[in-house]
């Protein structure tokens, strides 16, 4: 089989992009770091729900479950970042912005949220700073606007 016919990614293939960029693995790591921590929310509010005295038992369980699968968006995405999947960026910038709104309302808080606030923020806005960088786009084999993709012909 030819090149065009069965078709590999800059990763499997070793591709011409050489090392994977510090960048990308960096904006990776915060967006794994982002779906761990969904994880753990989402395993604590479960374990809540169930075995502790909360407020509304349907309540706890289903926010436990909907952050548990969300999770999954920062967590494919990450691995995606890994992999050199182009799909890769998009979920974890939007995991990103998604973030911003959260940490607003965290530090909006007269707790110890606050802190948890500004960790958020400054993850959420140093992966979204490292997701644009000219380096992960090229490790990803993004294009820019207006550019043609290269035909192997």
């Amino acid at each position: 089989m030819s090149a065009e016919q069965n078709p590999t990614s800059a990763a499997e293939s070793g591709g011409p992009e050489g090392p994977r960029p510090g960048r990308l693995v960096a904006a990776a790591a915060l967006t794994a770091l982002e779906g761990l921590a969904l994880v753990v929310g989402g395993a604590w509010m479960l374990v809540e729900g169930f075995a502790g005295d909360p407020d509304d038992q349907r309540s706890a369980v289903t926010g436990g479950i909907t952050l548990i699968v969300l999770a999954l968006l920062p967590l494919l995405a990450a691995r995606g970042l890994l992999g050199r999947r182009g799909w890769s960026r998009g979920p974890a910038v939007i995991t990103q912005i998604m973030a911003l709104p959260v940490a607003y309302n965290l530090l909006q808080a007269d707790s110890v949220a606050i802190p948890a606030g500004i960790a958020l923020g400054v993850v959420a806005i140093a992966a979204l700073v490292l997701l644009v960088n000219g380096a992960t786009t090229q490790a990803l084999g993004i294009k820019g606007p207006g550019r043609r993709q290269e035909s192997g012909k």
